[in-house]
């Protein structure tokens, strides 16, 4: 389909391009000029399900689309935002630096189509990491910032021009009211993130929530790198308790469902029962015996094996289910490994 081909060449080169650049910036003439591997050294990975795909991305490389009513989302294919259209303005939900000014664009479209303002009054935070907000500043000083009171001080930690702090917090839950609308923040503790809020759109059918679940895919290296892992597993139930139908998720090409959660659900718990099997059958001995007193090496190859072990049944159960099933599970099941052995002592015992 010419369609998803263009799709996922923009979605690889909004994350290529960069890269590449940061590379070769500093490099020295010799190190710039070596050869890329060959397409043949590179690995092979399973397929990508149609499923996990979303709508073709125009020529500028961006799709908009309604949620419901004057609730829409954004994507490159890559990373998602939303925006809220008003009587009174635009709230924008999340500003990813890889959409960038087509943000404006999307809502200039939707504006003129619409016959509504394009104004984008207010910008409700997800979270404080750069890949979700780092065009904040593309919208100037008057926006009003709204974000969690952990996603200010964050922020303010950080410094970054990029991503302002926001002018208004809350430190539970909040209700946005703006030209009519209403929009539900709440904190639920950390998970993702110290800062990340689930954004609930009760006239919409709608939740927006970031970096748990990603529609159609496996999750991302070392679980989304989340720095709770209990809480980001609890955060699949929480998100569930919500009613909704349209999930935002703040990733790759389309919208997700509830399906698409309990999916995910499945996809941990598998992995969480074929780790804890793992732990309890790769013998460690043989490791103790080979590396002698270097703990480390002795601990790091076994944890290795037990990574292996536990990862190689739950990829091939969900290749074809999730996409790039088989990409990250080593990462992904060694965050959920220590999780397991570290917040719940999963094979400790006590000295006698």
């Amino acid at each position: 389909m010419p369609g998803t081909n263009r799709r996922l060449f923009l979605a690889a080169a909004a994350v290529a391009a960069p890269v590449a650049l940061a590379l070769t910036a500093g490099a020295t003439p010799a190190a710039a000029s070596a050869p890329a591997a060959a397409a043949d050294d590179l690995p092979d990975f399973a397929p990508v399900p149609a499923s996990a795909l979303g709508p073709a991305l125009n020529s500028q490389g961006y799709y908009v689309g309604r949620v419901k009513k004057n609730l829409y989302w954004v994507t490159d294919g890559n990373y998602q935002a939303a925006f809220l259209t008003t009587r009174d303005g635009v709230v924008l939900f999340d500003a990813p630096p890889t959409i960038g000014h087509n943000l404006q664009r999307a809502v200039d479209e939707v504006a003129a189509a619409n016959g509504v303002s394009n104004k984008v009054t207010h910008l409700v935070h997800s979270h404080h990491h750069s890949d979700h907000i780092g065009a904040s500043s593309l919208f100037g000083k008057n926006v009003v910032r709204v974000g969690h009171e952990e996603n200010r001080r964050l922020l303010r930690r950080d410094n970054d021009s990029a991503k302002p702090a926001p002018d208004v917090t809350f430190k539970d839950r909040y209700t946005l009211h703006v030209g009519g609308e209403r929009v539900k923040l709440t904190w639920h503790g950390p998970n993702h993130s110290p800062d990340n809020i689930f954004i609930q759109f009760p006239d919409h059918d709608a939740l927006m929530l970031v970096d748990i679940v990603i529609p159609g895919w496996a999750t991302f290296g070392n679980l989304n790198f989340s720095e709770d892992v209990p809480a980001y597993v609890k955060a699949h139930d929480t998100a569930l308790a919500y009613p909704w139908k349209h999930l935002i998720a703040g990733h790759m090409g389309r919208l997700g469902n509830r399906a698409d959660v309990t999916v995910h659900q499945a996809f941990i718990a598998d992995l969480t029962e074929s780790i804890k099997q793992a732990l309890g059958t790769v013998d460690i001995a043989p490791y103790a015996a080979r590396y002698g007193d270097n703990i480390w090496a002795m601990v790091k190859v076994w944890l290795d094996e037990v990574c292996r072990t536990a990862a190689a049944p739950v990829a091939a159960k969900y290749t074809g289910v999730l996409a790039a099933a088989d990409v990250f599970v080593m990462t992904n099941t060694f965050s959920l490994m220590e999780s397991l052995r570290i917040d719940f002592g999963y094979g400790s015992q006590i000295h006698p």
